[in-house]
């Protein structure tokens, strides 16, 4: 009998193509995220790869037979992780698919930040040139940046930021300090007590209870006036209204948000309205070729539990793989 694979909402076709070629397998696409649709479709599948959509207990309830959810991706805000380990189902990710991107991504907004690209981008297409002596660029080279979150993302922001000649500090309590030396960065063991020696910050941490809001109106006030950030990594992170209100005083110069508290997030978002501000809708892990990683990764996972070889590094709840 074929193992059915419930594809939601697509793969790129390298992924896909890595599931057709199996012959005991019958991947079925599904381009939808709504719930009832997904329960309908998952109830004799084996396995469900998903993007965004939620999976939620409802869904996992559904698949008797599920053997694996994977992610298109690293982040799992939508998915019932408790309801999957109850089951002993694992719900693996493509932890290798996206951080190059979204450290290049980080480094761009940076660098936008840095150099006020759109500012000067707006003031040459208005011809007023002479606004240009009115000097608002700084260089990278020298500034001491904190990356906050020392894993695959973070180390590879600072590994670009080193080579900007810039001064990295990182912050991450389950790093050996020894590593993030051996890597040319100062260790930090207190964030908030750095913050005030900082000229940028960028945040590379998951969200959860203890990273929700982690920088509110105290740590916005800590940052020197010229300080800006970077947040590529959840939304929920930045407190959005401290954010709004230290960008609107000028508490801190500039930030750089690819991820927000409501996504998509409204045209009535205040953030929207402030011109030191940098935007791009939660895209700074895809590109081409992170697509095609994402998706051939997240099809080998699946591929890899009929087979009996799911690297445990890729799976979130890994004590599922004990049982």
């Amino acid at each position: 009998m074929k193992r059915k694979v419930l594809v939601i909402q697509g793969l790129h076709p390298e992924g896909l193509r890595r599931l057709e070629g199996r012959d005991d397998v019958v991947p079925v696409v599904l381009m939808s995220n709504d719930e009832k649709e997904i329960i309908a479709a998952a109830r004799d599948v084996e396995a469900i790869t998903v993007r965004t959509a939620r999976i939620s207990r409802a869904v996992i309830e559904a698949a008797p037979q599920l053997r694996i959810v994977a992610r298109h991706g690293v982040g799992y805000d939508a998915v019932d992780v408790p309801a999957l380990t109850a089951r002993g189902i694992p719900l693996a990710i493509a932890p290798q698919s996206n951080m190059v991107s979204v450290a290049e991504h980080v480094l761009f907004m940076l660098l936008t930040l840095a150099k006020q690209a759109t500012h000067y981008d707006a003031m040459t297409r208005s011809g007023d040139w002479g606004e240009r002596w009115n000097i608002r660029g700084w260089d990278l080279a020298g500034k001491k940046l904190l990356v906050i979150g020392f894993g695959r993302t973070g180390s590879r922001v600072a590994r670009r930021a080193l080579a900007f000649d810039m001064l990295v500090h990182a912050c991450d309590p389950y790093i050996d300090p020894d590593l993030i030396r051996e890597a040319g960065c100062t260790p930090v063991a207190d964030f908030r007590a750095a913050l005030p020696k900082m000229d940028a910050v960028s945040v590379n941490t998951p969200l959860n209870e203890e990273t929700r809001h982690m920088f509110s109106s105290a740590e916005f006030d800590a940052m020197p006036a010229h300080a800006v950030i970077v947040n590529c990594a959840r939304g929920g992170i930045l407190d959005e209204a401290a954010l709004y209100a230290a960008l609107s005083a000028k508490t801190i110069r500039g930030a750089g948000i690819d991820v927000f508290e409501q996504e998509p997030s409204p045209p009535s978002n205040p953030l929207f309205k402030l011109d030191n501000l940098i935007v791009s809708p939660h895209i700074a892990g895809v590109t081409v070729e992170s697509t095609i990683r994402m998706s051939t990764q997240t099809a080998q996972n699946v591929l890899d539990v009929f087979d009996g070889t799911l690297d445990p590094d890729v799976v979130v709840n890994r004590e599922v793989l004990k049982a």
